[in-house]
Order: C-alpha cells, then structure tokens, then sequence
C-alpha cells in the first residue's frame, strides 16, 4: 500500500511539474530548416531554444537553464561530440542527445565515452522517438536532480549531528 501511494504521489507530482514548468531543450543544428523544422514540431510541449553552433549554444546556456541538449553530430568548426565534451566542465547537468545523419560507429562511441551521451538518434528523427527519448531524458534528469539534493540535505544533517555530537562529547 505504501509504495502504491508512494508511486501514485510520485507520478502526480511529475506531471504537476511536467505542466507548470516545460522541458528547456537547446538544439543545435548548422542547418537552418533543422532547426526551424524541430521548433515548429516541439515548441507546444517544450520550452525549445535552437543554436546554429557550437558558439552559439554556449551563449544560450549562460543565459538559460537548460534540461536537455540535442545536437547534431556533422557542424562546420566543431563537431555535435566536441560540443558537449567542451561543456561537459561547466554544463555537466543537462542530459544529453546526439543526431546523425550517418552511421559512424566511431561518433557513436566518442559520444557515449567523452561527450557523456544519454542517447544516440539518426536523422531524419522521427518524431514519436525523439520525443519519447527527450521524455525519457527528462525522467533520468529529474531524478539525478532529486538524488543530488538529497545527497546535499543528507550532507548538511550529518554535518549538523557531528556538530551535536561534538558538543556532548565537550560537556
């Protein structure tokens, strides 16, 4: 009974959130339709901001908080996997996408090994996998942030009983 009232809270509380606050997507793309294209289809359902660069995602996440980045993999001056390795330091939250429009294995593991990739689509996407993909990343998000503040709640309670414990052991 428990964990069934535990889950029923759990999932109300996550589609409450899920409507008041919208999913923040960076897409990045070079290609101008690409964008356009992913920003008419998921505007309604997501708080969506698109980049035609590497650069210019950086500015949009100093700006914005951002709970999934997709990017393409092929962009001129810096590749969708060098992208999020260079703000892996400073942007290591945000679950990460990775587009292609070509079947290299070598950018698939580059991907998952130095860009940090929650998953891999090829291009064309399809609609209906891409977004229950930026779902799914959402889910993984939001619990990551959740054991994070928890761990950080558990740090400061131990730190406050150590404290305690220091003071009956002084008297």
């Amino acid at each position: 009974y428990c964990t069934k009232t535990l889950t029923l809270y759990s999932n109300a509380h996550s589609k409450k959130h899920m409507a008041e606050n919208k999913i923040n997507i960076l897409y990045v793309d070079d290609e101008q339709n690409n964008l356009v294209s992913f920003k008419a289809t998921f505007r309604i359902k997501y708080n969506v901001h698109t980049a035609i660069s590497g650069e210019d995602a950086i500015k949009i996440l100093r700006a914005n908080p951002i709970d999934i980045i997709i990017t393409d993999q092929r962009m001129p001056n810096m590749t969708g996997v060098e992208f999020l390795e260079s703000i892996l330091d400073e942007y290591p939250d945000p679950m990460r996408i990775l587009l292609t429009g070509y079947a290299d294995l070598n950018a698939v593991i580059d991907a998952v090994n130095k860009g940090k990739i929650f998953h891999y689509l090829t291009k064309p996407w399809n609609e209906e996998e891409l977004d229950l993909t930026i779902k799914r990343a959402f889910e993984v998000y939001t619990l990551r942030k959740d054991e994070k503040e928890l761990t950080e709640k558990l740090g400061v309670t131990n730190a406050q009983l150590e404290f305690l414990l220091r003071q009956q052991l002084l008297s």
